[in-house]
């Protein structure tokens, strides 16, 4: 699944956010419905948190549990893990990412991860990227 880490400017900015909302080795992101395909999420499933127009990161989806408001709990390790940086446009919510489009720990050595966040997002609304 891949998630906009909507407010957050780099990769440092999340790993703070997800420290501060870190209880017990977890950290819960609220969403109106259950994801459709929870099940396969939950069998070694990662969220990939999305910074620019790029997924910088992963966590791994441990849970998801229903609140007493009728939302949903995504319920993720607290821990972060970096990876190489992988262009993706924004959208809202959650989307699935298949474990072929997932981008890996190594740089696939395009140079694309390196550009700095305002220049990718240029490139990107041209078409460019």
């Amino acid at each position: 699944m891949t998630k906009v880490a909507y407010g957050c400017a780099s990769l440092p900015t999340l790993e703070k956010r997800i420290a501060r909302r870190a209880s017990g080795g977890k950290v819960r992101i609220v969403t109106k419905r259950r994801p459709v395909r929870h099940a396969e999420v939950l069998n070694g499933g990662r969220l990939h948190w999305i910074v620019k127009h790029r997924i910088v990161a992963r966590s791994q989806v441990l849970a998801f549990e229903e609140r007493k408001d009728g939302r949903w709990d995504i319920v993720l390790s607290d821990r972060l893990e970096p990876c190489a940086a992988f262009p993706k446009r924004a959208h809202q919510g959650w989307r699935y990412l298949e474990d072929k489009d997932a981008p890996g720990e190594e740089d696939d050595g395009s140079g694309i991860g390196q550009l700095p966040p305002r220049l990718y997002g240029k490139l990107a609304a041209l078409a460019l990227v």
